[in-house]
């Protein structure tokens, strides 16, 4: 399996109103993808995949959702979202924060597309549709699409892999 990159240093806030940083996710593996609750595209089809890799990874790998659009996704919000689609608050992080540095997480951090300036009425902002993998030492280790199942299986079978 190859590896990428080092995920960059954050300090954000999860639904709990917990600060999260990446020392918090240190030594685990964990499955990452940038959404947002009010989408009428393609997040809530990720989140139900993430919902999925919830239920089929074992319980050792950590999701962490990202929102792109924090001036909406309040704690408050996130939460609800979170319940909405059954996520596990042990396992399953839903992080917010200054719009800056999530956006510079996505683009610098990730090396995944996003843009707020050039979305539909549905999208009003584009994004990426990849899940990543991050290893125990905050490597990325792959990218997969976070909307087709085969991508997911492959996920699925590299995450249990680097345990």
């Amino acid at each position: 399996m190859p590896t990428y990159f080092a995920v960059p240093d954050f300090s954000l806030t999860e639904r709990s109103g917990k600060t999260i940083t990446l020392r918090d996710l240190a030594g685990k593996v964990w499955v990452a993808d940038f959404i947002f609750t009010n989408c009428g595209g393609t997040c809530p089809v990720m989140t139900e995949k993430m919902r999925t890799l919830q239920d089929v990874l074992p319980s050792g790998i950590t999701l962490v959702s990202f929102t792109v659009d924090p001036s909406r996704d309040t704690v408050e919000i996130l939460s609800g979202y979170a319940r909405k689609y059954g996520a596990d608050e042990n396992r399953w992080l839903f992080l917010t924060g200054n719009k800056q540095a999530l956006y510079d997480l996505s683009v610098k951090g990730f090396k995944l597309a996003l843009d707020d300036t050039s979305g539909t009425v549905a999208e009003p902002i584009t994004h990426s549709t990849r899940f990543v993998l991050v290893d125990q030492k905050g490597m990325i280790r792959g990218y997969y699409s976070g909307t087709e199942d085969e991508d997911l299986k492959r996920l699925s079978s590299e995450a249990k892999k680097l345990l």
